[in-house]
């Protein structure tokens, strides 16, 4: 089973992940440990090539590989952990948590058409998974924020656009996120 793990991108609200995959056979639970002490260590590079070891005789594990994209994104490297994540969702269409954290790294490039579409499919794997509905929600917090700017720029005189816009900076500040998670 995955475990929760903040994961706060620049100045985004951190967008909350979890895991329930009943779905997944799991690795062994002492690999795993060992593996997740491993990076709560700092030590990613050991972590990363124990995942290497692992995946070298169970290739296609998804929780496995699942772990290993939510260390690289954790690393910042959101382009290998995309590329995995992205695997797991043509692999995986039916678990929503790869699609849930292809989101939360979208969103932190500010992607925001990409996360809203990726949450879209996780929430189409399980209409119950309300992590995605959460995410789902800053999103577009996120995409109304955008609007906003773009509308008092065209309009710089429209009084009813700053408090709008001062709202959602309040909504969508990192320090409101104090109950982020994401799924390892």
């Amino acid at each position: 089973m995955f475990r929760p793990l903040l994961l706060i991108a620049r100045g985004l609200v951190a967008l909350v992940v979890c895991c329930a995959a009943a779905a997944i056979v799991p690795a062994r639970a002492d690999e795993q440990g060992e593996i997740n002490r491993l990076a709560a260590a700092g030590q990613t590079t050991e972590a990363i090539t124990r995942l290497d070891q692992l995946l070298a005789q169970r290739p296609r594990d998804p929780q496995l590989r699942f772990q290993k994209a939510v260390i690289l994104a954790e690393t910042q490297r959101r382009a290998e952990a995309k590329g995995i994540l992205t695997e797991l969702t043509v692999d995986y269409p039916e678990i929503p948590e790869p699609h849930n954290n292809l989101a939360v790294i979208y969103a932190a490039e500010g992607d925001y058409d990409r996360a809203r579409t990726a949450l879209d499919a996780a929430l189409r794997a399980n209409p119950n998974y309300a992590v995605a509905h959460q995410n789902m929600g800053d999103i577009h917090a996120q995409l109304a924020r955008l609007s906003y700017q773009q509308a008092l720029k065209l309009d710089p005189a429209n009084a009813a656009i700053p408090p709008k816009l001062t709202l959602l900076r309040e909504l969508i500040k990192p320090a409101n996120a104090a109950a982020a998670r994401t799924t390892p």
